[in-house]
């Protein structure tokens, strides 16, 4: 580490990097706690698995983040409440349903509704860990990126790295990582509410920030010519 890291780490507070570990670790709890609950016993082994191929990357991302880009930290990452009206009926909306989604794979391994194979389990824990490193490259390429709608005054359109195959990369991501989370512990019932609301959230989303994008930097018009793809390569 260099002196302008250390000097630069020396601006962020140590309560803001505590603040995000105790947010994450809360999430865990509640993550874990609505699994077991739903399962009704400790023997989930997909939900383990699955807790373990999101908490430790997870950790590493923050200490990563932390260590090179410390004001990205407390500027984008701990910004989760949207400020327009209509992004912000769509984040409960998506909230809601996702909460749902989540108590069923709990109850399917209670009472034995899917029998999805663990060689399926494995490769879908796998895309999600993919989904969650597209994620963060995103985050690395652009520290505007951020889990809410809003425009900076500094902000500049972003060309390069995952930029250059679609238009919204963190949002693939966020689909690769949400639509194998089900498989990936061991639900076929749940994908059908992961799947809508994930699909529909996104597809909201997108068209709402675009308009925002357009309205704010003139050369972002330019950049959907050169970069056709929206959240898909070839499909959309």
């Amino acid at each position: 580490m260099n002196l302008n890291d250390k000097n630069r780490l020396v601006n962020v507070p140590s309560n803001i990097l505590m603040k995000i570990i105790f947010r994450v670790l809360l999430l865990f709890v509640l993550l874990d706690f609505l699994l077991f609950l739903t399962a009704g016993s400790f023997r989930y082994t997909e939900a383990w698995i699955y807790t373990f191929v999101l908490f430790v990357p997870a950790l590493l991302v923050i200490g990563y983040f932390y260590l090179k880009d410390p004001d990205f930290i407390g500027s984008r990452i701990l910004k989760r409440r949207e400020k327009v009206q209509i992004h912000r009926s769509i984040q409960n909306f998506f909230s809601i349903v996702f909460l749902i989604g989540l108590l069923i794979p709990g109850f399917d391994f209670r009472f034995g509704w899917s029998n999805v194979p663990m060689s399926v389990v494995i490769i879908s824990n796998s895309l999600v860990f993919l989904g969650y490193i597209i994620i963060a490259r995103v985050m690395e390429e652009n520290r505007y990126a951020s889990s809410i709608i809003e425009i900076s005054k500094e902000q500049k359109i972003i060309e390069t790295g995952p930029y250059k195959f679609v238009r919204h990369p963190m949002y693939t991501g966020g689909l690769i990582f949400i639509l194998f989370t089900p498989l990936a512990l061991g639900s076929y019932w749940a994908l059908i509410p992961f799947s809508i609301s994930t699909v529909l959230a996104l597809i909201l989303r997108i068209i709402n920030e675009e308009k925002l994008l357009i309205n704010n930097f003139p050369e972002y018009s330019e950049y959907c010519q050169k970069t056709k793809y929206r959240l898909i390569p070839f499909l959309w």
